[in-house]
């Protein structure tokens, strides 16, 4: 017989049509062959700059709430992981001109950070894990598909952060916390999809700034 599918793959299967839109989206395909405005590429950094604060705060009520010492570990290490991208985007601030202390975030970062920090607030240590892995696992995703492409990328810099081994490795850690801790997998798979539908969404906000 072969090996049972773990809830994290099978939520990851569950919501590949939600996959294959954000690869395909418009502001990703601007990343891939370098056809993103810059002003909207700074504007994306703008908005992720402030997702990642929250996404780095949730980490943190994750490893607060987690009720084993691995757990925790792991946690601690996602949360120290999250440095190496507020790094790239502070890198990008400082070239494009951006004032993060000044940024405002769009009602589409609004929802996204309120539902994460919601989970992670109330929602119990799988849920947490559940809100917060797609956005993982879709950029390993992106970063991975979009290093394979041949073209001339001005957003070079970015995409070699998302397809870097030890991104893909944040991920699968956090989809085996996911694994671990999820006990309600409807509950699980209503927060996951819904997570996979806000970064959609902040796509969409993206290329319209």
């Amino acid at each position: 017989m072969g090996e049972s599918v773990t809830l994290s793959t099978d939520l990851w299967q569950q919501n590949a049509e939600l996959a294959t839109a954000a690869l395909g989206h418009p502001f990703v395909r601007g990343l891939a062959d370098g056809s993103l405005a810059t002003a909207q590429f700074a504007a994306f950094i703008a908005q992720d700059a402030y997702f990642l604060e929250a996404f780095a705060r949730a980490y943190a009520l994750a490893l607060a709430h987690c009720p084993d010492r691995s757990g925790m570990d792991t946690f601690a290490d996602l949360l120290a992981g999250v440095r190496n991208e507020v790094a790239l985007h502070a890198s990008y601030a400082a070239r494009l001109g951006i004032d993060l202390a000044r940024n405002i975030p769009t009602p589409a970062t609004l929802t996204y950070t309120e539902f994460l920090l919601a989970n992670a607030a109330i929602g119990g240590t799988g849920l947490t894990c559940a809100a917060m892995t797609p956005c993982m696992r879709l950029y390993a995703h992106i970063g991975q598909a979009l290093s394979r492409e041949r073209h001339d990328q001005r957003y070079q810099e970015w995409i070699d952060t998302y397809a870097d081994p030890a991104f893909e490795d944040l991920a699968t850690r956090l989809e085996q916390l996911l694994d671990r801790y999820a006990t309600d997998a409807k509950r699980a798979q209503a927060v996951y999809q819904r997570a996979m539908q806000l970064e959609l969404a902040f796509f969409d906000a993206a290329l319209a700034s």
